[in-house]
């Protein structure tokens, strides 16, 4: 039987020629007629899944052999989109929004390169053909017209409002947010359009907004009847028959502790130390052995797969796992009997294992122990807590003495270490945010930090050399472009790294953090560097981890809230139950299904991630609402092309316009990352102090804008052009009547930069928004690609994964402008005069399309003319 490997290898070889079905068929010797009918359903579905293509002349061949792409595509407000190509070593690729046809973002889409830049610069291409769709409904708020409706969609990445006929409507209202299903994609002119699927209640009622974020990203809620009836087969206790069958070691008269957060509910790791007579410190890790209940394809696990974690939004949590697992039979409450698996490590006095076990085993905790109770027991030594654990507290202090070594050991061989302040959003009953609280890293979240560390290098390593299947946590060396960006914009504030490029060890990046400890600039440059790096991810391979500086490195510690720990959990007792080893049969089969979860895993941990992000920024937008006019100190986070951006104490921050700067005339200086006064020579640079006022809060974007306290106006002056930024212009309020000094038009055109002003508002984009993409802080994508926050050159961290070289894809794009009747229907998008969404200013598409008249684009005129014919 030929198997999909074998197929690609062949295609990708240099000798082959596209073939028709005939001649592969006869170069695999295919007789047999049931094998050749599986051959050509291998076909169809590698088609489908656009690994392989089908030519005019009916021959196959892969997709990178026929000059195009396959990847994800990345889309921005603004129009345009990035490919993110599946083959990790090729740049991506700026599509131009004419470009696009039908496909949205996240798509898997196959792409043409059509132009390629000078010396490795930026390539342009256009989709050929939309794989997979990965947007199939949209959530947003619906505006009725009467005869058909429109919704505009939440996500800013989709970037044309759904039309929704008559009949289509299933009872929603104006002003409600509604989900939608997707009936035909936009092509051309014409609009999407879609059906309502359901009504989550008016945009301003209690819960509406965590609910919109919920759909938004598709997250499921209630566990089907089925997964259900099998969780509720699980037992309540364990019986000694059990624990006796199946050979698991006692370990119920160990003092094993969990240590967790007061609200936790689902225990899934408890540890245990002891000082041995040579001195050597015995560490036990003990992890609820979720996969005995759990069993493999049975629909809780199928269940588990689809959900790939449990996410913890702001006022809930959607668990991976039902309450009846989770909190029950598989936590590890106190004073209880419960299956584990196990990883006893023992180290020397260097902090290197010297030996180690990992088994089955049954545990009794003690106590169900929390971390400020840890902390108060540790580093204030609370009388009443100490007498209440009495017999606990000489293990407390071991337990410290070993995370302390341990995470000094860390620290010599290289790992970065973030230290970022975490606040948690508190809510109400009705789900509104009242308060924003820090989070604070005391030594008792580091004992159990460098304790579940210390288990998944050490079970990582074990079975990468037992070489059967895993799951390994990875986390690639930085792209060196990026770093070479980094370096370049740490300098700015006198730091120097040490080493070049790719070759920079990470144990210089934490040389860095602990140089600028307590300094001013701090925040930012541990935020640069962490965007400057990749996202860590789940594979199949072990590849190590550069974050941690750990050649081996796998999530064992968490089988109730991710699913690739619960994987693992079943490889480890199938291998401990073999003697060791695996059948032929698993192994083969293992090894094919590890690469699919893997990468099932990834996905729905950045689905969780952003959900996460939304309802967080959402809660503090919606906890400033009613502080308008309030003041606070704060601290410059970044400096960009179109004002600054501050953060709070709270962790909440805002925008201070370069409009709002009313004292004088302002000029971004990208080498410094400052704005430097015109007449007084005054300067802004991130890290200063400055005290602001809550001006706006912006609820549809969840946006915060700050005004300087104290900030008199600006003397009035003849000259109205002003230069690069430190003019009228770069405020966008286009108040100019005639050129600039630099030949400017009177309705925006361009400053010494090149770039394309917003005319009426700053294009301001949040630079700390999105763990991948984002717009950078210069209002464009900084060369380099990147992960949210840009800066600019030399160290601009923008848009798309970062291996293009995109040096300014966002130049000169234009805002979308509703354009409505008289009546107020939207009836299409207008564009900032003189501006295009490609480089450049205006491009022959824009050209072409100015010639087809104004109800062009995605007019509603457009599509109603096309739904007539």
């Amino acid at each position: 039987m030929i198997t999909e490997q074998q197929l690609l290898d062949f295609m990708r070889e240099t000798a082959y020629k596209p073939m028709t079905y005939q001649e592969l068929e006869q170069h695999f010797d295919i007789k047999d007629a049931e094998e050749f009918r599986e051959f050509l359903k291998l076909l169809n579905a590698l088609e489908e899944d656009g690994k392989i293509l089908l030519t005019r002349t009916n021959r196959y061949g892969v997709p990178e052999r026929m000059d195009l792409q396959r990847g994800r595509l990345q889309a921005h407000a603004k129009g345009f989109a990035f490919l993110i190509p599946e083959d990790r070593e090729h740049p991506d690729v700026y599509i131009h929004a004419n470009d696009l046809k039908s496909a949205m973002n996240g798509d898997t889409v196959l792409v043409r390169v059509t132009s390629k830049g000078p010396a490795g610069g930026r390539l342009e291409g256009e989709v050929v053909r939309i794989v997979k769709r990965a947007v199939l409904q949209v959530v947003g708020v619906f505006q009725s017209h009467e005869a058909y409706g429109f919704v505009l969609p939440d996500d800013k990445r989709i970037n044309r409002d759904i039309f929704i006929p008559k009949d289509s409507f299933n009872g929603a209202v104006n002003g409600q947010k509604v989900v939608v299903r997707i009936v035909s994609y936009p092509e051309g002119r014409a609009a999407a359009e879609g059906e309502v699927l359901e009504v989550l209640g008016h945009k301003d009622d209690p819960g509406v907004d965590i609910l919109s974020v919920i759909r938004k990203h598709q997250l499921p809620e209630a566990f089907p009847d089925e997964v259900m009836a099998e969780a509720d087969e699980a037992p309540d206790a364990i019986t000694e028959e059990e624990i006796i069958r199946q050979g698991r070691r006692d370990l119920r008269d160990k003092i094993i502790v969990t240590i967790d957060g007061e609200d936790a509910k689902d225990l899934d790791d408890a540890v245990n130390v002891e000082r041995l007579p040579n001195g050597n410190y015995r560490l036990g890790v003990h992890i609820a052995d979720v996969g005995y209940y759990v069993r493999e394809n049975s629909k809780l696990d199928l269940e588990a797969y689809n959900r790939g974690c449990s996410v913890y939004l702001v006022d809930r949590v959607i668990p991976m796992l039902p309450h009846r697992l989770s909190n029950g039979i598989c936590s590890l409450n106190p004073q209880v009997d419960r299956l584990t698996l196990s990883c006893e490590m023992e180290f020397n006095e260097h902090m290197k294992v010297v030996k180690h076990d990992i088994f089955t085993s049954v545990i009794k905790t003690k106590e169900r122990m929390t971390y400020t109770n840890v902390r108060k027991i540790l580093e204030e030594e609370d009388a009443e807590l100490m007498e209440r654990y009495k017999d606990l507290v000489d293990v407390f202090r071991t337990m410290k003495d070993l995370a302390l070594k341990l995470r000094a050991n860390r620290m010599r061989r290289g790992a970065v270490d973030f230290d970022f302040d975490e606040a948690k959003v508190i809510v109400d009953d009705e789900g509104k945010a009242v308060d924003i609280v820090k989070r604070d890293r005391t030594i008792a979240e580091q004992i159990i930090e460098e304790f579940m560390l210390a288990a998944n290098e050490t079970v990582a390593e074990h079975f990468h050399w037992l070489k059967v299947p895993f799951l390994y946590r990875i986390h690639e060396d930085p792209d060196p472009e990026k770093l070479q960006n980094f370096m370049a914009f740490a300098a700015n504030f006198g730091h120097q790294i040490k080493g070049r490029g790719n070759s920079i060890h990470p144990r210089a990046l934490q040389t860095l953090l602990e140089d600028i400890q307590g300094t001013k600039e701090q925040t930012v440059l541990s935020t640069m560097m962490l965007r400057s790096m990749k996202q860590a991810k789940y594979d199949a391979e072990s590849t190590g981890h550069f974050g941690l500086a750990a050649e081996y490195y796998s999530h064992f510690t968490s089988p109730i809230r991710r699913y690739p720990d619960l994987v693992i959990h079943r490889v480890i007792r199938e291998v401990l139950e073999n003697g060791g080893a695996l059948t032929d049969e698993r192994q083969e089969y293992l090894t094919a299904r590890m690469p699919d979860i893997a990468q099932q895993s990834s996905e729905r941990e950045r689905v969780a991630v952003d959900a996460e992000r939304d309802t967080e920024q959402m809660k503090k937008a919606e906890y400033m609402l009613d502080k308008v006019g309030e003041e606070f100190e704060g601290i410059i986070s970044s400096v960009t092309s179109f004002g600054m951006f501050i953060e709070l104490d709270n962790t909440v921050e805002g925008l201070t316009r370069l409009s709002a700067l009313t004292d004088d005339y302002y000029h971004f200086d990208e080498q410094h990352m400052a704005l430097i006064g015109e007449r007084t020579s005054k300067v802004f640079r991130i890290g200063d102090e400055v005290k602001v006022r809550v001006a706006r809060v912006n609820m549809e974007d969840y946006t915060i804008d700050f005004e300087l306290v104290d900030m008199k106006q600006r003397q009035r002056r003849e000259r109205t052009g002003g230069s690069g930024q430190g003019g009228d212009f770069a405020r966008g309020e286009g108040r100019a009547k005639g050129k600039g000094r630099e030949g400017r038009d009177r309705k925006g055109g361009k400053d010494k930069a090149g770039r394309e002003r917003k005319v009426g508002r700053e294009a301001a984009g949040k630079p700390k928004e999105g763990g991948n993409g984002g717009i950078s802080t210069t209002g464009r994508a900084g060369r380099g690609g990147g992960n949210g926050v840009g800066t600019g050159s030399p160290g601009s961290f923008g848009f798309g994964s970062g291996k293009g070289g995109y040096n300014s894809p966002a130049t000169g794009a234009s805002k979308r402008r509703k354009k409505t009747s008289a009546s107020g229907i939207f009836i299409g998008d207008a564009a900032t005069p003189g501006s295009d969404a490609r480089p450049g200013g205006e491009g022959a598409a824009r050209r072409k399309r100015k010639k087809k008249g104004a109800n062009g684009g995605n007019s509603t005129a457009g599509f109603v003319r096309k739904k007539k014919k």
